[in-house]
């Protein structure tokens, strides 16, 4: 088992504006060491909230297309409708308030219009709880208010960065195995999915099991293998567990991060956990 500790460090001019469980903003530090020398086009299937293409967009590394997916059609709106109607979305969030009632009446509205709809995904995932994504059986979005406070409540020229990015960018909503098509030689493939056993212990995560099941890993092992017959390349993040490492061990042996993160909400703490990290770049 191989430890990376080289650190690297890039600023970058923009930054993501979503709160996202999972998110990747810790492997930024890490990520260069894991990047071939050069690479075509770009693409990440679980684009979530985008922390490592806005790192690499950002600092002249993507010199191709890139084509950014997710299955998750409300987070796919709000990046199109950034992407394409900036103004009108900044003008949208410029209309609401960080305050219990306000989210509440938001939260409840059933908009129609795709604009409104990206307006409430963002402000939902700004305001609320821990800023979890979560749907009940109705596919009504459930979670209860944050209370979490905010000199700034939006970066509005942090989104006219974003949107800049991502101009010229491909988002769509479809599932991962539906992109192998548009891969091609030389091209470099990031994926983090959602994680579908706890890091370093034997259970699943009850919630990402619904998002994301042991099948779909097995799915995205298959997926890789298509990578690698086309000649591309791959960077997966993935838990550091038994499981994962036994699955993904035929296509290539994992690298293991060690980092701290925060767990819970109040009174939360931090503790080491590890991450996976494969790929079939030349390190």
């Amino acid at each position: 088992m191989e430890s990376i500790s080289t650190l690297l460090t890039n600023d970058t001019t923009a930054k993501p504006f979503l709160r996202w469980a999972g998110g990747k903003t810790w492997l930024l530090k890490y990520l260069d060491a894991f990047l071939p020398k050069k690479f075509n086009n770009y693409h990440e299937p679980f684009i979530g909230g985008g922390s490592v293409f806005i790192y690499l967009k950002s600092t002249g590394k993507i010199k191709g297309n890139a084509y950014l997916s997710d299955k998750n059609e409300d987070l796919i709106n709000a990046y199109n409708i950034l992407k394409d109607q900036p103004e009108e979305l900044i003008k949208i969030l410029g209309e609401y308030k960080n305050e219990k009632d306000f989210y509440y009446f938001i939260r409840d509205q059933k908009f129609t219009d795709q604009l409104r709809q990206a307006g409430q995904f963002i402000f939902l995932n700004r305001t609320s709880f821990n800023g979890i994504y979560r749907v009940n059986l109705k596919g009504e979005y459930n979670v209860p208010y944050g209370f979490k406070k905010y000199k700034q409540l939006f970066d509005f020229e942090n989104l006219r960065s974003l949107s800049r990015l991502l101009s010229n960018t491909s988002m769509r909503f479809r599932d991962f195995a539906e992109t192998i098509n548009e891969i091609k030689k030389e091209d470099l493939v990031f994926l983090d999915p959602p994680y579908t056993v706890a890091h370093g212990n034997n259970g699943f995560v009850k919630y990402n099991q619904k998002i994301f099941s042991w099948q779909d890993q097995e799915r995205l092992k298959e997926f890789l293998e298509e990578i690698v017959k086309k000649e591309a390349y791959f960077i997966l993040t993935n838990a550091a567990h038994e499981s994962i490492s036994n699955l993904f061990n035929d296509v290539t042996k994992p690298h293991e991060i060690n980092r701290y993160s925060v767990v819970g909400g109040v009174g939360a703490e931090r503790r080491e956990i590890s991450e996976y990290i494969f790929t079939n770049c030349d390190l």
